[in-house]
């Protein structure tokens, strides 16, 4: 060890295990002058060493003989609570130190190499801890003297805070005066005082002396309105801290009225009653040159214990206060030496702190005259005050509540000289109060401390609701006490604020004095400020980890946000359905947002679903799988695929044993991976996969992002079709025949009793869908009287009639199948349903395939059989159509279709253009008008494209 370190001084260190380190760490301790060093093999000789209460720290191996250092730490801290633990491990993980901490371990260390690194910081560890304990030993020991010297009723004490207040008084000082003094006041303005401004004055400048660092001792006195005179004799000391900052002021005043008024009676006598009544404070001797006594106080028994005859015996004063009390040469220089601080023994064998003040005399044979106070009891006042402050700021630096209830229960026996305490703590989940810590005497005394609820049935709930201190001279006489068969006398329960209750008691009754009782709660306020503290802060970091947490989740959000404007500007700008998915999966693994994303689409023959695009660290993977359809145990997008459900997986490493796929992502570092359908209008466009290196990559927010991509890639992919459709000139022709009653034509064909033909007359308004259908065989009346009755139509209006049938136009309430063809590119041709049978024509273009419609047909109706299938090329029809409907407003082609079918161009006409204007609700100009824009845009479409359709054909011959 090196030379700088601190020494501990006669301790004795326990080893336990057999491992090679310790069996090093116990070479270098045999070295230490000051360090005894035990070595056992196992927990039970362990054990047995330490309840021999002559160890002063335990190092211990985890790894032990049929336990572990874990268990054996908790059988230790059933023994003692104060002794120190070092736990070592050479394969230490978090899970071992968070038992070890749970345990009340000492100090946590994982051995590593070098090996004489690791040693010499345990052995660093090892004097820490001894010192630390001896330390809390020396407190606790303080805390007792103090408490015996503050419960002295011969001498008054005050406590001063740095400022001079007054902060705690006992009571021989309260008995001095008769009004109670006001804690806060400066000192000097004080009862005490109050008489004089000149005894003011002088205890002002006493105390700020003592403010300034300096002890002080004076005689104050302090005349009465009766005549009479006040003399105290007051003792003024400075208490600092271990760093030297002033933490307060001790003043001991003993009422020497009496003594100075006898004083100034005697000194009107003879010369030796004068000069030693004059000097008197508690004993006074004196003796000639050779030491020898030629006088002693007779009061000598009050300090010493001996009668004035048997001090006489004793011959020279160098047995009662030790030899070379001052010096002889600077004694004959200053004639007087005070304050000269020794220890004696007395009769009794106990020792004493006295003050001697010696001066020169010449009464007869006397030369030297030595007058002695004690200050025994002043010293362990001043001890135990200074205990109490160190104890309070440990309580400051603790962590958690349970540490916080720990130290009460350790330090109360020093300060309050009761061992018996316990701590609950109040857990607002159950209303319950928790025996948080407790001491082996209040085990010991009450048994086992269970949980009580917080209310007024018992002694602890009583308390903390309260909000009252309770004291008991003996706890059985109240009513309130749960377990009779305890052994508890006097017992006081403190409420410590809305943290719990602290309990502290004794087997004797009658237990607690006036000064225990201020202890007893200054120590709880002490606590309840602590625990105050420690719930600030812990709150705090509640705050600042749900910001964190939510800062991490904004920038994430944004990075995806980034993203997703990326792909749907990319989307929007896409082409063809090869340049949507690869952009798609490019911008989702660039710039690190994800490790790997890939399209998938579902091949119906094998049941998989076969991957079009990908982009990210791939490493193999798709190659590695085979992703099967299927709802349960596949890979993720195998299972999107078969339930059309978003699938998420937060950590792919749990069940790796289950699922196959999981162990192939984890080789490749895909920690979390998401897979969404890409559906748009019930029609799905294959399945997106997303895998990312880290766990919980996708929370709530990011998942809803990622779907409604999904949603935005697969309407993208729709539109795109839609577009590819239109291109076309070349389709197949599907007939379908249907047996489905809920097929809004079919069910008003059977109840009308006629047959009903669309052919491709449908508007979409905001007000929703309208069909035009022509009767057959029926009264266009019975038809409307029919439609009326069905749920799936909302408006009827007739646009043309004659005796065997007409035109009509249905709103209805739900989407026609036309508008969901259309989304797919596809075009509804016509449908026919008569009371027996209805048969749907589809055009389905070159680009799109026939069985995603067929799809579509099946999910949409029952009963469907495919009737025929059949090749067109409709080129230049199908060009001269769509340049002519996409030229027409949503108005213009309502307006001509229902003309159209009111007969309006049929000659003779069989609507007037006013029956066409009242039908639709506008004037006849505007009726006209728009007719004539329609006509003037369907000549232009004819004839300019006829014109280019020529010109074409000549270049062509040319």
């Amino acid at each position: 060890m090196g030379s700088t370190r601190s020494e501990p001084e006669s301790s004795r260190v326990l080893l336990v295990g057999t491992t090679t380190w310790l069996d090093e760490l116990a070479a270098k301790l045999v070295s230490h002058p000051a360090i005894a060093v035990e070595e056992v093999a196992t927990a039970a000789a362990g054990l047995e060493a330490v309840q021999d209460d002559t160890v002063d720290c335990v190092v211990t191996e985890y790894a032990l003989d049929g336990t572990t250092g874990v268990e054996f730490l908790r059988e230790v801290r059933t023994v003692t609570s104060t002794v120190p633990v070092l736990l070592g491990t050479a394969d230490g993980s978090e899970a071992i130190a968070s038992e070890a901490i749970a345990a009340d371990v000492t100090e946590y260390l994982v051995v590593e190499e070098p090996l004489d690194r690791t040693l010499e910081t345990l052995l660093d560890r090892i004097e820490e801890a001894i010192c630390s304990a001896r330390q809390a030993r020396n407190r606790r020991e303080r805390a007792r003297q103090f408490d015996a010297v503050f419960r002295d009723t011969q001498t008054a004490t005050w406590v001063l805070d740095a400022t001079g207040s007054l902060a705690r008084v006992n009571q021989a000082a309260c008995d001095l005066i008769d009004e109670d003094p006001t804690i806060g006041e400066p000192f000097w303005q004080l009862p005490w005082w109050s008489h004089s401004n000149a005894t003011r004055n002088d205890v002002r400048q006493l105390v700020e002396r003592a403010l300034d660092g300096s002890f002080g001792n004076a005689i104050i006195c302090d005349p009465r309105d009766d005549g009479s005179r006040h003399v105290i004799d007051l003792s003024v000391r400075p208490v600092e801290n271990d760093h030297g900052d002033l933490m307060s002021v001790v003043i001991e005043g003993v009422d020497i009225s009496d003594r100075v008024t006898l004083e100034r009676d005697l000194r009107r006598s003879e010369k030796l009653h004068r000069v030693t009544l004059n000097n008197m404070t508690d004993t006074v001797l004196m003796t000639d040159e050779d030491g020898e006594y030629t006088y002693v106080c007779p009061n000598v028994h009050f300090i010493f214990g001996y009668t004035a005859d048997e001090i006489h015996e004793q011959g020279s004063i160098t047995e009662l206060l030790g030899a070379d009390l001052f010096d002889r040469e600077e004694l004959a220089a200053n004639g007087i030496l005070k304050n000269i601080e020794c220890t004696a023994t007395d009769k009794a064998g106990r020792e004493h702190t006295l003050l001697v003040n010696v001066r020169e005399v010449d009464i007869q044979d006397g030369t030297l005259l030595y007058s002695c106070r004690d200050i025994t009891k002043r010293k362990q006042r001043e001890e135990a005050l200074a205990t109490l402050q160190d104890l309070a700021r440990s309580f400051l630096y603790a962590g958690t509540h349970d540490e916080i209830a720990q130290h009460i229960v350790d330090d109360a026996p020093s300060v309050l000289d009761l061992d018996a305490s316990a701590v609950y703590l109040f857990d607002t989940d159950t209303n319950e109060l928790r025996p948080a810590a407790h001491s082996q005497a209040m085990r010991t005394l009450h048994g086992p401390l269970p949980r009580v609820h917080a209310d007024g049935d018992t002694l602890p709930g009583h308390g903390f609701i309260s909000g009252e201190s309770l004291f008991f001279e003996d706890v059985h006489d109240t009513d309130r006490l749960a377990n009779r068969a305890t052994d508890l006398r006097s017992a006081s329960y403190i409420p410590l604020g809305d943290h719990g209750v602290f309990v502290v008691g004794s087997d004797d009754v009658g237990a607690f004095t006036d000064v225990t009782r201020e202890l007893a709660d200054l120590l709880a306020a002490t606590a309840e400020a602590a625990l105050d503290r420690v719930s600030r802060e812990s709150q705090l970091r509640a705050q600042e980890r749900q910001l964190q947490q939510q800062n991490e989740q904004l920038t994430t959000l944004n990075r995806i946000n980034e993203t997703i404007r990326a792909i749907d500007q990319a989307v929007v700008q896409a082409e063809t359905r090869d340049e949507i998915d690869h952009t798609v999966c490019e911008l989702l693994t660039g710039d690190d947002r994800f490790s790997f994303a890939w399209l998938g689409t579902v091949d119906p023959t094998t049941e998989t679903l076969e991957p079009r695009a990908w982009a990210g660290d791939e490493q193999g993977y798709l190659d590695s799988q085979r992703f099967a359809v299927d709802a349960s145990g596949a890979e993720p997008a195998g299972e999107t695929a078969a339930t059309g459900e978003v699938t998420m997986v937060p950590t792919v490493a749990a069940d790796l044993r289950e699922d196959s796929w999981r162990s192939a992502a984890l080789t490749r570092d895909f920690m979390s991976v998401l897979s969404i359908p890409l559906v748009y209008n019930d029609l799905t466009h294959g399945v997106l996969t997303v895998y990312a290196d880290t766990r919980d990559a996708f929370d709530e927010t990011a998942q809803a992002v990622l779907v409604e991509l999904g949603e935005t890639i697969a309407s993208a992919l729709s539109a795109l079709e839609r577009k590819n459709a239109l291109l076309t000139t070349s389709m197949t022709r599907v007939v379908f025949e249907i047996d489905d009653p809920t097929f809004v034509l079919s069910r008003l064909a059977q109840d009308a009793d006629c047959t009903l033909s669309y052919s491709g007359g449908v508007q979409q308004t905001t007000d929703g869908s309208y069909v035009f259908v022509t009767v057959d065989d029926a009264d266009t009346e019975i038809v409307e009287e029919a439609a009326a009755e069905l749920v799936g139509i909302d408006d009827i209006r007739r646009i043309s009639a004659d005796g065997d049938g007409g035109v009509l136009r249905l709103g209805l309430t739900q989407p026609f199948l036309a508008l969901e063809l259309a989304d797919h590119g596809a075009v509804f041709r016509e449908a026919t349903a008569d009371p027996a049978t209805t048969t749907l024509t589809i055009d389905v273009p070159k680009s799109i395939d026939v069985r995603t419609i067929t799809q579509l047909v099946d999910e949409s109706f029952s009963g469907v059989a495919l009737q025929s299938k059949q090749t067109l090329d409709q080129a230049g029809e199908r060009d001269v159509y769509g340049d002519y409907l996409a030229d027409l407003t949503d108005r213009q082609l309502e307006v001509v279709q229902t003309a159209y079918y009111s007969g309006f161009f049929e000659s003779p006409r069989e609507s007037t253009g006013e029956d066409v204007a009242a039908t639709l609700d506008i004037s006849p100009p505007a009726f006209y008008q728009h007719i004539r824009t329609v006509q003037r845009k369907l000549f232009t479409t004819m004839f300019e494209e006829r014109n280019v359709s020529v010109a074409a054909s000549s270049d062509r011959v040319q």
